[in-house]
């Protein structure tokens, strides 16, 4: 077990949440904190000085770079300072530290030290998104940004498929029309989700549907920051039948459906595991090939 006990020879760790649009979301906390500071390390220095000269604070921390690149060569630096009783402050482009952003491994490395760590909490875009949704919000998790690769997206995606939380996303806005329809195949063109674009700015937009209206309408090119917020798999309804389920799928194999593809679309729609209507199939032609079968004749004598 750790705690956050000190012996009185460290200094502390700060974590601390920048504003994701509004300058004026800044807490007095905040600016107080930035004018207090000995050492700051930001994920960008000069975006760290814009703030600081918005907010009206004049910083007389000694300013270091810490971002996705350095992270791991400056929190053995700032693990130094620490254990030789001066404070840091870690602050990032926007919203908490370690949240998509650079913090995790120096808190881990703080914590393993036995350095105290404490956090100066503000805004966030998945919760700021989480909440606007509309999706349901007692019961969620954070996945951060999806592959690039389309392969990669699509086994991350089908990994999810079955995810009873809401779930939050961060994406680019040039890859957010083909995320969509990643899903859209992945969890079903049906799923509810919302897009939050440029939340708490002066263009903020809030776009709700289906995975495929979503998609179709990302088609088109959307920019700025986004957030998307994917409603968790539907709570199965009733135990399904199997002979149900493979009936299913042989109407949509009857379509023109392949079948891994139809197999997906019931498992979704009845909201059962993949593998249960998989034996379902397997069972059904099982028995058809059982009945089929002509009966194997004695050798009497």
């Amino acid at each position: 077990m750790t705690g956050n006990e000190a012996d009185g020879a460290t200094g502390t760790l700060l974590l601390a949440a920048a504003p994701i649009g509004r300058v004026d979301d800044a807490s007095p906390r905040l600016r107080a904190a930035l004018a207090d500071a000995q050492i700051i390390a930001a994920e960008d220095t000069r975006r760290l000085r814009r703030l600081a000269a918005d907010l009206g604070v004049e910083t007389r921390a000694r300013v270091v770079s810490y971002y996705d690149q350095n992270e791991r060569a400056r929190a053995a630096e700032l693990l130094a300072e620490l254990r030789a009783g001066r404070d840091v402050l870690v602050i990032t482009d926007a919203g908490l530290p370690g949240v998509s952003d650079p913090g995790y491994r120096l808190v881990r490395a703080a914590v393993d030290a036995g350095v105290p760590v404490t956090v100066l909490p503000g805004p966030s875009a998945v919760t700021a998104a989480l909440v606007v949704s509309g999706l349901p919000t007692d019961r969620f998790c954070f996945e951060g940004f999806p592959p690039r690769r389309p392969g990669d997206r699509a086994r991350r995606l089908a990994a999810l498929a079955e995810e009873p939380r809401t779930m939050v996303f961060f994406e680019a806005p040039h890859r957010l029309a083909a995320t969509l329809a990643a899903m859209a195949e992945a969890f079903g063109a049906d799923r509810p989700a919302a897009v939050c674009r440029e939340l708490t700015k002066t263009y903020e937009e809030v776009r709700r549907g289906t995975l495929g209206e979503l998609a179709d309408w990302a088609a088109g090119g959307v920019r700025g920051e986004i957030t998307l917020v994917v409603g968790g798999a539907p709570e199965p309804d009733g135990a399904a039948e199997p002979a149900d389920l493979a009936a299913a799928v042989a109407a949509r194999e009857a379509a023109g459906t392949p079948r891994k593809q139809a197999i997906g679309e019931v498992a979704r729609a009845a909201g059962v595991p993949r593998r249960d209507v998989y034996d379902a199939v397997v069972a059904a032609k099982r028995g058809a090939a059982d009945t089929a079968a002509p009966p194997r004749r004695g050798s009497g004598h």
